[in-house]
């Protein structure tokens, strides 16, 4: 521990400053400034280096966060990143898109503001890449089995990593044109520029990875074809079917799913189109769902340049310090505000859309109301009905499990009760030799327990494949309860 006084030296938690909401709204790149190393090596010396390091707790991958803590106060980060890369193959993503549960359960968080975690991490992968640290790493020698990967979100990416440096030979699946899954195009470019996902693209096809777009697996290619050519599956397609609204109005022309319209912006920001084919420029707009994706339309939306934006949310404000309900270690329930949310836009809190209304088939407006709970219900609050004009309504409440049709229903792979693959311990489905991990068989859940379900995953198909024995790492045990 280079510093054992720095917590009471440095009470302060210092981010990077974003930037200006003009300047930012002007273009997709990332909003961050960058952030001066020594402030950062500040930062990091306030970790205790607890006895008991609760933050492996809040980390499903189980993350050395004092190890690479104390390496950058020394300034030693060579080391730091691999420290960092010996529990998580893909750091530039979590550092960028996970909400940290890891900083929730710093043991400092207890009554100072937790350690910055997060914005360590980031700043060492990303040095990593610019000194040029990120290299291949290549197998000795091939087993001669071969994997198939369906998808190439964060959890097929991680297994296939982990799966090819164990000598296999792999090949992921992608039915979209680029490898990805909603990193690519779900994640708007100024939460994360897709330069993250191309560089370490590059790293993993140099170690071996076979990438195969524009393959729809159960259309283009037979589940049978599948398991004749490959040793081994695994399902990692994410949970893609989103929850809708079927409310009066519905059938209306200019109500979208978050998923159809945050794809074609990213495809714009690709050179894949000129222009967006569902835009929010110049349009009163209304996303329903108050969670990241909302925001992420949110943000969109202000670049597209709309006229006004309102963000529904049918819970009620949170509180603006941890709810007593969300007690530490636990992931705090409390007001948050993104980067999206500073940007513009209204945050409509505890009201519920009854019936979209519209004109010559498209929509024009909402009616909704407000609710409150009772007895863990939402009921409606009498006489607080109104009607919201609207000309683009996005929905962006969530996802309620993977497709059937097609790869699911032709494998024939049990399902849980809330819809998604069932497995086992050993991350495995009824289907012999086929495997699931990630969103498909967790539900919607974090980046950051996708990377671990992939890795555990991996574990499972190596020890399948050589006979009950492994070196691979396994963080985690499947669960399909979504969990922060």
């Amino acid at each position: 521990m280079g510093d054992p006084t720095g917590f009471l030296k440095h009470t302060s938690r210092e981010l990077p400053v974003r930037r200006p909401v003009p300047l930012r709204l002007m273009d997709w790149k990332e909003v961050y400034e960058d952030f001066d190393s020594k402030t950062l090596r500040t930062q990091a010396s306030r970790c205790m280096d607890c006895g008991v390091p609760f933050c492996h707790n809040g980390c499903p991958l189980g993350n050395l966060i004092p190890e690479w803590n104390d390496l950058i106060h020394k300034d030693r980060w060579r080391e730091g990143i691999d420290r960092l890369h010996a529990t998580n193959n893909f750091p530039e993503f979590t550092g960028r898109l996970c909400p940290a549960p890891c900083e929730a359960s710093c043991v400092l968080g207890i009554n100072q503001d937790p350690v910055t975690i997060k914005q360590v991490e980031v700043e060492i992968i990303d040095r990593a890449f610019d000194e040029g640290w990120v290299k291949p790493v290549r197998t000795s020698s091939l087993t001669g089995m071969k994997i198939a990967i369906v998808g190439s979100g964060p959890a097929g990416l991680a297994a296939a990593q982990q799966l090819t440096r164990a000598g296999h030979t792999v090949t992921v699946f992608e039915r979209a044109d680029r490898i990805g899954g909603l990193l690519r195009y779900g994640i708007p470019e100024f939460k994360m520029e897709k330069r993250h996902i191309d560089r370490r693209l590059v790293q993993m096809e140099s170690e071996g990875t076979v990438f195969r777009t524009g393959v729809n697996v159960g259309v283009d290619i037979s589940v049978e074809q599948l398991r004749a050519d490959f040793d081994a599956v695994v399902l990692a397609g994410g949970a893609t079917e989103a929850r809708d609204l079927p409310i009066p109005g519905r059938e209306l022309d200019g109500i979208h799913q978050a998923m159809e319209f945050l794809p074609i912006a990213n495809r714009v920001q690709q050179g894949d189109l000129d222009a967006p084919t569902i835009t929010a420029e110049g349009k009163k707009v209304v996303i329903i769902g108050g969670g990241d994706t909302g925001a992420d339309c949110l943000g969109t939306s202000l670049r597209q340049g709309a006229e006004i934006v309102h963000q529904f949310e049918i819970m009620p404000r949170p509180p603006e310090a941890r709810a007593d309900s969300t007690p530490w270690p636990t992931y705090p329930l409390m007001y948050r505000v993104s980067s999206a949310h500073e940007e513009g836009g209204e945050r409509v809190f505890s009201v519920n859309t009854e019936e979209f209304v519209g004109e010559n088939g498209k929509v024009t407006a909402l009616k909704a109301h407000e609710v409150e709970m009772k007895a863990g219900r939402f009921e409606k609050v009498e006489g607080s009905e109104f009607e919201l004009e609207a000309d683009l309504v996005l929905l962006a409440m969530g996802f309620v499990g993977p497709e059937k049709p097609g790869l699911l229903t032709d494998l024939g792979v049990d399902l849980t009760d809330r819809g998604n693959v069932a497995r086992s311990s050993e991350w495995a489905t009824n289907v012999p030799g086929v495997f699931v991990a990630g969103d498909m068989g967790r539900g919607q859940s974090l980046i950051v327990w996708a990377i671990a379900e992939g890795r555990s995953c991996a574990a499972a198909v190596d020890a399948y494949l050589e006979g009950g024995t492994t070196a691979l790492p396994s963080p985690i045990v499947p669960t399909a309860a979504p969990q922060r």
